[in-house]
């Protein structure tokens, strides 16, 4: 089963409406409604806030205010993830930024809560913010580690001698702007009082068990006693990672009515709520022979954090593995501004980061004279740069030739802004591919029901990329059984513990899991039969057995996994199986291991408007085994996508004035539309199977199609013009004044 592209599972369910999602869950009673109240100022003090009018509104049961709001755990930075930390809001008349609560009003309706919402009074004493990054940018600080527990800095040979030395310097400096998840479900959750002390929490999330933590340390109460329910998740993209706002200040009010109480974020909201990719600041310098080896990259990053909850992107790690060169230098150094918290965006890191070390490279490609594809193929090492350790599995040079060849990449135009198709300049571009594949712990228990259908349990989450098409497929396989007699339960922190829908770690942890427990059940049923007289299995060497259509057969003989079951446990057989922490694997400490890609795009951008089109995109990726050839294509070219919109759309303004987020809404803060997307879209993935990443040999797939994507169609827009625009996104401004003159 594993690598057929069955269709997804859960699609009648989603397709008919029967798929809940947080905020449509209806077995806990009839809800309170939720409305929360955000500051109006992006820094300062209240200094009076006055709720009588709203608790007078009709339908009006509570109206919550740091005055009245019950006591809450601290953050605890001595946790290692912040996602598990307590989040305790209303803690105070401070206010850190535009947007952040001021007060949640509660009643009987939706509409009674907003319009009461409205008649919450709030005067503030207003202080000097740091909103702007330009005007900040070099008020910096160096951050103990970065993202993921990289390192701040690295540095390998001398490469202010190295780069001095280079006989081809690039030497570029790239913005790239703030920028959010934006899924289709906002964020939302209801949560309903159950018994004399817990708590069931309908939350759209993507990790199980950092939520019930986090939950639980806010209302300082037995993580036991909180029962986090997340079955589907409309989408996460990192958004969801952590819990905010409104599953606190929901669960808060909830214990204080003793009723259930639901609140969601407006789509505006979100912009001041969640978290967002900081903005960043990044100088990359390439000192290259005339026949383009490198002698001497580095990147470094500015970006912006949030002054009380850091976050530093792991924007300048990718460089570190990508590309060989003897004399190396990467940091990252962070801006403190008063705007919300950084947080993982799709793709944390390499995102940003390639979009400018691709375009870095495809300037030295273009004062070398070379191919760009050339270039980087010259520049593949043998063993990661770095750290000087072995690939597991590099085939990069793989999906660069491959992709040059589909996309028939020798037609590309060798002189910028040479070719024109009536109002149209054409041009081509490509960039590599490189994502870290992460491991955490995870637990699958596999249950084989007396009617010989098995259930899959764990508080797992699908984000919409397939999580319950793949387990399915796993388990199928690792028992033997058809398709339609393995269910999947997952998103309940009542079943064993995962590290969630994050990273690209979901589906391969996750899977090898299953994979493991399936072996675990197989070893109990085989014992069982082996051992038992009646079975005609008895005596029979088990290293034959073969589990299949819910039969195991030893050479001529066979017996239904069901009659098993039946005999020896009639309540049903369960076993577990787990993956460990990457820590703990010493695959990872002795291999690099990642997946790769290679882009390539073709554009076309109106001589007289410098209106930029996508024409067609390819992007050909090195993944190791695939679950689903279908679920995988369509997670990739999403990822393209995401990719596209980061060179020429998304971009979200602070007001400078405020701190406010201006375009906070998607008339302003625009991302890819059909319109903006070609037919001629498509990712082809290599066979391959990396037994060094776990024993299914399949790696992570959810970001490596975003990395690099952007800048193939940045490259390509110069192609077309002859215009470098550095400052991202490329927009109808940057570009107009430089293009070239057209008789």
């Amino acid at each position: 089963m594993i690598g057929q592209a069955v269709n997804r599972v859960d699609g009648p369910l989603k397709a008919t409406g029967r798929a809940a999602y947080a905020y449509e869950h209806w077995e806990a009673g009839q809800p309170l409604y939720g409305f929360i109240v955000g500051a109006t100022i992006g820094k300062g003090r209240i200094t009076r806030i006055d709720t009588e009018d709203a608790e007078g509104a009709p339908g009006v049961q509570l109206v919550m205010t740091y005055l009245n709001a019950p006591a809450q755990g601290p953050r605890d930075e001595s946790i290692p993830f912040e996602y598990w930390r307590a989040q305790p809001m209303l803690t105070g008349p401070d206010i850190h930024f535009y947007g952040e609560p001021v007060a949640l009003v509660v009643a009987e309706t939706f509409e009674q809560a907003r319009d009461a919402a409205d008649l919450v009074e709030v005067e503030y004493r207003a202080g000097r913010g740091r909103f702007d990054f330009g005007e900040f940018e070099d008020d910096t600080y160096i951050p103990k580690t970065v993202n993921a527990g990289l390192p701040t800095d690295t540095a390998v040979g001398d490469f202010d001698a190295g780069f001095a030395g280079a006989e081809v310097k690039v030497d570029q400096q790239y913005t790239t702007p703030y920028e959010f998840s934006m899924p289709i479900e906002p964020n939302a959750s209801m949560v309903a009082p159950h018994g004399d002390d817990d708590l069931v929490v309908y939350v759209s999330c993507q990790i199980t068990d950092a939520a019930r933590d986090s939950v639980a340390g806010t209302l300082m109460m037995d993580p036991e006693r909180v029962h986090i329910v997340t079955p589907f998740v409309g989408g996460g993209f990192g958004s969801k990672l952590g819990i905010h706002s409104e599953t606190i200040l929901a669960a808060m009010a909830a214990r204080a009515l003793g009723r259930p109480v639901k609140v969601t974020l407006t789509r505006q909201q979100v912009f001041q709520l969640v978290g967002m990719r900081p903005t960043s600041s990044q100088r990359v310098r390439l000192g290259a022979g005339h026949d383009g080896r490198l002698a001497a990259i580095a990147h470094d990053v500015t970006m912006h954090t949030n002054p009380d909850v850091e976050y530093a992107e792991q924007t300048a790690a990718t460089v570190r593995s990508l590309y060989a060169a003897p004399h190396r230098l990467t940091s990252h150094r962070l801006t403190a501004l008063d705007l919300p918290r950084g947080t993982d965006v799709r793709a944390p890191g390499e995102a940003p980061g390639m979009l400018s070390v691709e375009s870095a490279m495809d300037e030295l490609a273009d004062a070398l004279g070379m191919d760009p594809v050339e270039l980087r193929i010259r520049n593949e090492p043998t063993v990661d740069p770095e750290r000087n350790v072995p690939y597991s599995d590099r085939h990069l040079v793989e999906c660069l030739r491959e992709g040059a060849r589909r996309f028939g990449w020798e037609n590309r135009p060798a002189t910028p802004a040479s070719v024109r198709e009536g109002r149209w300049l054409i041009g081509y571009g490509m960039s590599a591919a490189i994502r870290g594949h992460f491991q955490g712990p995870t637990t699958v228990r596999v249950r084989l029901e007396p009617d010989g259908t098995a259930v899959i349990q764990t508080d797992m989450t699908d984000i919409g990329t397939g999580t319950y098409t793949i387990l399915t497929q796993v388990g199928a396989e690792g028992l033997g059984l058809p398709l339609e007699r393995v269910r999947i339960d997952l998103g309940r922190s009542d079943h064993p513990s995962s590290w969630g829908s994050g990273g690209s770690w979901g589906a391969t942890n996750s899977s090898t899991a299953v994979h493991r427990a399936c072996a675990a059940l197989r070893t109990k049923l085989l014992d069982a039969a082996l051992g038992d007289t009646r079975s005609p299995l008895h005596g029979q060497d088990p290293s034959a057995a073969v589990f299949s259509d819910g039969d195991v057969a030893i050479g001529g003989a066979s017996e239904a996994l069901r009659e098993i079951v039946a005999r020896h446990h009639p309540d049903g057989v369960e076993a577990e199986g787990q993956t460990r922490f990457m820590g703990d694997d010493p695959n990872y400490s002795d291999y690099s291991i990642n997946t790769y890609g290679a882009h390539f795009a073709e554009v076309g951008v109106d001589a007289d408007t410098a209106e930029t089109r996508l024409r067609r995109m390819l992007s050909v990726f090195s993944v190791g085994r695939v679950f689903n050839p279908k679920t995988a294509r369509s997670q990739l070219i999403g990822g393209m996508i995401w990719g596209v919109g980061a060179a020429l759309e998304e971009e979200a303004v602070v007001d400078p004035r405020s701190g406010a987020f201006v375009n906070r809404d998607f008339a302003g803060y625009l991302v890819p539309v059909h319109g903006d997307i070609p037919a001629d879209i498509d990712a082809v993935v290599l066979e391959g199977y990396d037994d060094k990443a776990n024993p299914l040999g399949a790696k992570g797939i959810g970001e490596v199609g975003i990395c690099g994507s952007g800048a193939a169609v940045a490259n390509a827009v110069f192609n077309a013009t002859g215009v470098r625009v550095r400052d991202f996104p490329i927009t109808i401004e940057k570009l107009l004044p430089g293009l070239p003159a057209m008789v």
